[in-house]
């Protein structure tokens, strides 16, 4: 055939051998081993193809083989210049770097074997060379630093003549020395208007947040679009985000707040100390997420479901529409005196409606006209925008502010008794006083705050990663979205924050989108957005003096029908599909949180969410697999029952997942039910349904199991050894490789030889069973 075909490979594939009725001898011989022919095993058998290749496993490279064009096998000598992929190349070393290479800051003098070998090959000396082994020169911080991943993309760099340097990954880590080296003026314009605009919407919202949510001086919601914006656009992965205060964790702190009061730490007026509380738990909550990030803990944002998000963000909304409700109908001295102010939302709405008589007008009316103008701008808003984009940069938020200031100082309105925001001040006299929030003095905060400020980042991340997955990161091709990075960015931006107790910042969609949509395309918009805040700072403070504060609670009010409308669509989605358990698990959390408090509430949504999560994976889904008649194929046997066809004497398992100490509990259970009533979904009151000869050979296919624990070992050996003690015939189905882990654990815990040894140990599932007919002395061929 080689004379015939000058392309026939030395060492042909085995995948197309067959097993006839009289090659059982060669089937023995092949899958038995010997100690006069070693390595003619399942284990060896598979991975036999090249002459002298060591057996691959995990860290063995994909790209290894496919661009060592050295180690290529050639069907015949000399060049070969027809065939499909003819013809070949003449120098492969050029491809590889060598002499013949034209890499930048390569000498063309420099000799091969100074070259550093790829992926692990070694250079042969020169005639006449000194074989003395070469003096390693000293690593260099960048060298230290490296991880396994950046040194195979380092070869994988070399290999396509790529130059591998530091800078290229501190680039990755800090994504600012890539949009400010591609930075150019043609994106400031569109920057700025961003910037503008967010600002004149946004910036009135810090106050309100501040001084209706969280409890704490005006200034400080402020500070949260100084410092954390500023910190994202150096370190965040997402170009468009603004990083900013938000409702939710705004009434987190307000909780931590009131719980001081209620504890007698302070009165309801003590600013300095509301300050520091809110410091503290800004810096708590960035250093949990900071923490987050160096674990790598990214992958967290997939653990809660879309059913607890959607529930306690509507409980927030819930929440904030009734506190706003005091503030807005002229209660709120009232409210103080009943001291309904730190109870729940039912006692709050019980207070509104017995005190309705005693509202004050002209504070309902200011509020009603200017959550009604908002929320008819934001339709009109929406509904043209698609048509007419420039009515995105008109900014309606900051003009109804304005003006309702600019009449309350007109009419006087401060001294009809509507409340004005007043002096906009630090609460220490000072603006931007340093105060490190993780003082020992602080201690007695911390351990109050710790609960609460992990919610807040919990909260936080799960809001900034689906506006960062929303938004994505196409401005520039060279900034790819990071979970982890992100995580980084958001903790050092709450550090650095909370050291000026700023409110806690993060991520929203709702201003990322404004910032998008009116020109914003690089980080240099959030930088903008921050010095515009400071510039308000220093200069504007004193004209916000006659800022009512029924409008700021109006603004809130926004917020929390935003917050809310969503919640009826994902409900009627839920009751099509029938989807109980989510419509259950967000009622919980809405009536936990209005009935109680919102911390109990989301304590109630998280650990409802976990047990969900522990429950799917502590639940082992094996699987009994049944033929599809006329072919060697099998199926889940329980999906498709009819048209499946079991074979006598035998239960085929599939074990579709990696073994471990999470899943292996039931797995004994689960396999006494598959034996005795063929499915996993039969109640365990039922008198037996299988035969006990129907089990006599009990074949695994674990192809699915890529991990194997000490726990799970220890459960499957326990499982195979009192098969082997009832009589039962054990074979394994498309093992892993000798050399995985998997592999090697199932050696060393004995399950090979408990099994009966390397020769229960085939490819695939129709081998084992004609392996089973010929031990039981069958006629050796299924039809």
């Amino acid at each position: 055939m080689a004379a015939g075909n000058p392309h026939a490979p030395t060492n042909p594939s085995g995948l197309r051998q067959s097993i006839t009725a009289g090659s059982y001898g060669s089937i023995d011989s092949g899958l038995s081993s010997s100690p006069d022919q070693p390595g003619t095993g399942y284990f060896d058998r598979r991975h036999s193809a090249g002459p002298s290749r060591p057996n691959p496993t995990e860290a063995t490279s994909l790209l290894d083989s496919a661009l060592d064009f050295r180690e290529h096998e050639h069907a015949h000598d000399g060049p070969c210049d027809h065939g499909t992929f003819s013809p070949r190349p003449t120098s492969p070393r050029s491809f590889l770097g060598g002499s013949g290479s034209a890499r930048d800051g390569d000498s063309a003098a420099q000799s091969e074997s100074e070259a550093e070998p790829a992926m692990g090959g070694a250079s042969a000396p020169a005639e006449g060379q000194n074989n003395a082994p070469r003096q390693r020169r000293p690593k260099t911080w960048a060298a230290r630093m490296r991880s396994k991943k950046m040194s195979t993309s380092r070869d994988l760099a070399e290999r396509h003549g790529i130059r591998d340097n530091a800078l290229m990954y501190m680039s990755y880590y800090m994504p600012v020395l890539v949009w400010a080296r591609e930075y150019s003026w043609s994106y400031f314009k569109g920057d700025f208007v961003a910037a503008l605009t967010v600002a004149g919407m946004y910036v009135p919202m810090a106050l309100s947040l501040a001084d209706n949510l969280a409890h704490v001086p005006p200034i400080n919601g402020l500070y949260s679009f100084v410092f954390n914006p500023f910190i994202y656009a150096l370190l965040g992965s997402c170009p468009a985000m603004v990083i900013g205060p938000e409702a939710a964790g705004s009434l987190l702190v307000g909780t931590v707040i009131k719980g001081s009061v209620d504890k007698g730490e302070g009165g309801d007026n003590d600013a300095i100390l509301h300050a520091r509380i809110c410091g503290i738990v800004a810096g708590l909550a960035g250093a949990m997420v900071l923490i987050a990030g160096v674990a790598r803990l990214g992958f967290l944002d997939s653990v809660l479901s879309r059913p607890f998000l959607r529930g306690f963000i509507s409980a927030i909304g819930a929440v904030i529409a009734v506190d706003q409700l005091i503030p807005e109908l002229g209660l709120q001295k009232l409210a103080e005196e009943a001291r309904v102010g730190h109870a729940s939302s039912v006692d709050k709405l019980w207070f509104i409606l017995g005190n309705l008589d005693k509202a004050h007008t002209l504070t309902f009316t200011v509020a009603a006209t200017s959550f009604v103008v908002i929320m008819v701008c934001r339709e009109i808003k929406r509904r043209l925008q698609p048509r007419y984009p420039g009515v995105a940069y008109i900014p309606d938020r900051f003009l109804v502010v304005v003006l309702s200031a600019f009449l309350t100082y007109y009419f006087e309105w401060d001294k009809a008794g509507v409340a004005v925001l007043g002096k906009v001040e630090a609460a220490s006299g000072h603006s931007f006083t340093f105060r490190w929030p993780f003082k020992w003095s602080n201690m007695v905060y911390i351990r109050e705050a710790t609960s609460t400020a992990f919610l807040i980042a919990l909260l936080g991340f799960f809001e900034s990663s689906v506006a960062a997955k929303s938004l994505g990161g196409a401005s520039f091709a060279e900034i790819q979205l990071s979970p982890n990075r992100e995580l980084v960015a958001l903790g050092v931006a709450n550090i650095v924050g909370g050291c000026f107790m700023s409110l806690p910042g993060f991520g929203g969609y709702g201003r990322s989108k404004v910032n998008r949509s009116t020109g914003g395309r690089t980080p240099m918009s959030s930088i903008i957005l921050s010095g515009l805040t400071l510039l308000c700072i220093t200069f504007c403070l004193p004209y916000l003096y006659y800022l009512p504060k029924p409008v700021l609670s109006s603004l809130i009010s926004v917020v929390a029908w935003s917050l809310i409308e969503e919640c009826p669509h994902d409900i009627s989605f839920f009751l099509k599909i029938h989807a109980w358990n989510e419509l259950g698990l967000m009622l919980t959390i809405l009536l936990t949180t209005i009935f109680f408090s919102l911390t109990f509430g989301m304590a109630i949504g998280v650990f409802l969410s976990l047990l969900q999560v522990i429950r799917h994976a502590t639940r082992p889904r094996i699987q009994i697999l049944g033929r599809i008649p006329g072919t060697n194929r099998f199926e889940n046997a329980e999906a498709n029952p009819d048209r499946l066809e079991f074979i006598e004497g035998c239960l085929i398992v599939k074990i579709p997942e990696p073994l471990t100490f999470a899943n292996t509990g039931e797995l004994k259970t689960r396999l006494r039910r598959l034996e005795l009533y063929g499915t996993s979904m039969a109640h365990p009151a039922l008198p037996r349904l299988r035969r006990e000869d129907s089990n006599r050979n009990i074949i695994f296919d674990i192809h699915g199991v890529t991990g194997l624990d000490g726990s799970g070992a220890q459960v499957l050996e326990e499982i195979v050894r009192d098969y082997r003690q009832r009589g039962v015939r054990i074979f394994f189905s498309r093992v892993p490789s000798r050399d995985s882990k998997v592999g090697r654990t199932l050696i060393r815990s004995g399950i090979m030889d408990l099994a009966g040894g390397e020769d229960h140990f085939v490819n695939d599932v129709s081998e084992a069973l004609k392996l089973s007919e010929v031990e039981e002395g069958g006629e050796g061929v299924l039809n």
